[in-house]
This record gives C-alpha cells, sequence and structure tokens, in this order.
C-alpha cells in the first residue's frame, strides 16, 4: 500500500483519532515510523498523565505494518504478544520512534524461510518532550510464509 495511502488512513482510524495519536512520519522505505500524541482531556487518566491504553495504543500496529511492507505478500504477519512497562508519568507531548534495519528484515526473511516460523521480538520506548522514558514496550511479531502450514508439519 502506498505510504500517504496510510498515513491518510491512520489519521483518520476511529482509536488514533479518538485518542489524538498523530503518525508524524512514515519512510519511504517503511523502515522508520515516527508517532506522537499530545496530552488532552480525552487521553488523560484520574490522576491528569496520559492514559495507559492510549500509550499501548500509540506502539500497536507498527512493527506488524513494517514487516508487512518489508516482507511482501508472501508471509502472514501479526502481531503475537506486548509488553508495556511504565517507567515515569507522560506529561506534555510523548513520541515513539519505530526503526527496523534491513539486516533485520533479511534476518527474519531467512528465519521465516528456512523454517516455519519466525518470532522476532522488538522494544520501542515511548518519552516526553525532555527525553525521559514514559513507556517501554516490547512486541512480539508471529511471521510465516503462506506456503508453509501453521503446525510447523509438512503440508499434505
Amino acid at each position: 500500500m502506498k505510504r500517504s495511502t496510510i498515513m491518510r488512513m491512520i489519521r483518520f482510524w476511529p482509536p488514533y483519532l479518538g485518542a489524538g495519536i498523530n503518525v508524524r512520519h512514515i519512510a519511504d522505505d517503511f523502515m522508520t515510523i515516527d508517532v506522537e500524541m499530545k496530552l488532552r482531556p480525552w487521553n488523560r487518566n484520574y490522576v491528569g498523565t496520559h492514559f495507559g491504553g492510549s500509550l499501548y495504543a500509540m506502539t500497536d500496529p507498527f512493527f506488524m505494518m513494517m514487516l508487512i511492507e518489508n516482507l511482501g505478500r508472501d508471509y502472514i504477519i501479526w502481531d503475537k504478544a506486548a509488553n508495556i512497562r511504565f517507567k515515569s508519568p507522560g506529561r506534555g507531548r510523548v513520541s515513539a520512534k519505530f526503526t527496523i534495519t534491513p539486516e533485520r528484515i533479511a534476518e527474519i526473511r531467512a528465519q521465516a524461510d528456512n523454517g516455519p516460523k519466525s518470532e522476532p521480538v522488538f522494544n520501542v520506548q515511548v518519552v516526553d518532550e525532555a527525553g525521559t522514558v514514559v513507556a517501554d514496550v516490547e512486541k512480539t511479531v508471529y511471521v510465516r510464509r503462506k506456503d508453509r502450514p501453521a503446525n510447523g508439519g509438512v503440508k499434505s
């Protein structure tokens, strides 16, 4: 899918629109994505800082999306697991930068091509305007070639 189309779709996607999450940049090669969220009355928690669910939501689909765009349609790619660890209260504007290297893409492709699947783990930090880490997020993504059976066995 074209980068400009994805940017437009995400801008008006209800979960992101409602939380005030803004995708600032998607690189043409889908190797880098920058996301931010300003603190608003509708994404504050009980104590006036960023709601944890919104902090997680701003990190949710991007590693999966980056892999889909870089590996191509011969692979099944899904988010499999996530872990978020809150480090400090999020106030003001927070941001996250997602990056995957060409070497990591090649490694994941080789694992999926030569085995039943790959389950790469990625990390991203949500930081405030001063660079203080608000949350560490770990994402596990499931990658499998479409021509391989899901159970890792031999197709009959």
